[in-house]
Order: C-alpha cells, then sequence, then structure tokens
C-alpha cells in the first residue's frame, strides 16, 4: 500500500495577479497567474493585455511550448512567417523555436491567456519589467469587478 498526500491547490483571483510591462515602449501588460516564482513549478500561466494596435515583439523559444487563449477581442497570431486571424474562443499553439508575435488588430483590447511550459527564464523576463496595475476594463473582462471593491 502506497501513502498518498494531499497538496493544498493555490488559488489566485485577479486582485492577486502581479502585472508587469517589460519594456518601456510595450504595448502589452502580462499579469501572472501562477510562474515559478508563486507555484513551484516549471511553468507560466498569465493574461495578457495587449492595446489597440498592441503587439508582442517577435521572439521564440528553445524548449517552451506556448500557448494562448484569446479571452476577449480579435488580432493577428504570427508564426514563423504563417499568418493567421484569431478571435474570442480561439487558442494558439506555438511549438518550441517557432519565431511568432501576437497583434492586436480590434477596435478594443485584446486579452488571452498565457501559458508558456517550462517556463524558459519568462516570468523572470515579465517581473524585471515595470509594475503596472489592471484598471476596471481589464477587472470587467477578468469577471471580478467585486475585486475593485475595498474590503
Amino acid at each position: 500500500m502506497h501513502a498518498t498526500r494531499c497538496v493544498i491547490p493555490v488559488i489566485k483571483s485577479p486582485k492577486d495577479y502581479q502585472v508587469y510591462r517589460i519594456g518601456p515602449n510595450d504595448s502589452n501588460r502580462l499579469a501572472i497567474i501562477f510562474d515559478t516564482a508563486n507555484a513551484n513549478t516549471s511553468l507560466t500561466c498569465c493574461v495578457e493585455i495587449f492595446d489597440v494596435g498592441g503587439q508582442t515583439p517577435p521572439n521564440r523559444h528553445q524548449w517552451a511550448v506556448e500557448m494562448f487563449f484569446v479571452l476577449k477581442g480579435e488580432g493577428v497570431a504570427i508564426c514563423d512567417g504563417k499568418k493567421v486571424a484569431i478571435k474570442t474562443g480561439d487558442s494558439l499553439l506555438v511549438p518550441p523555436t517557432g519565431t511568432h508575435l501576437i497583434k492586436n488588430t480590434g477596435a478594443s483590447r485584446l486579452y488571452t491567456l498565457t501559458i508558456m511550459v517550462p517556463n524558459e527564464d519568462f516570468s523572470e523576463l515579465i517581473r524585471s519589467g515595470t509594475p503596472m496595475e489592471l484598471d476596471a476594463e481589464d477587472m470587467a473582462v477578468l469577471g471580478r469587478v467585486d475585486a475593485l471593491m475595498p474590503f
């Protein structure tokens, strides 16, 4: 007979997310949900928020797989020269070594749930940026308007 152990799950809501803008001229923010610093595992999971016209810089990962799930908005994803339109409900899986970028082509902010496994220094890069905040528009999209209310 083997011993089982129960691991207490970690639960977060948007008021707990730490938000950063990586570069001073970047047009997207990343709200970290789970990463190596707070979840003791090699993944990065965040909500990525793209201003109108905003995009990620072209980037690639040596080992990591990156998944984007579009929570709200529309845009284009480009990977190794292939361009595809994305909108609310779409999922995108970028393989290791694929040079890619996401661009907001819509009339409002684009929100993606972005997950990278393994972390490959992604959360460290995010956390090296400028701390930011989620605003009322962000909180409404993330479904927790109550998180703006003081306790």
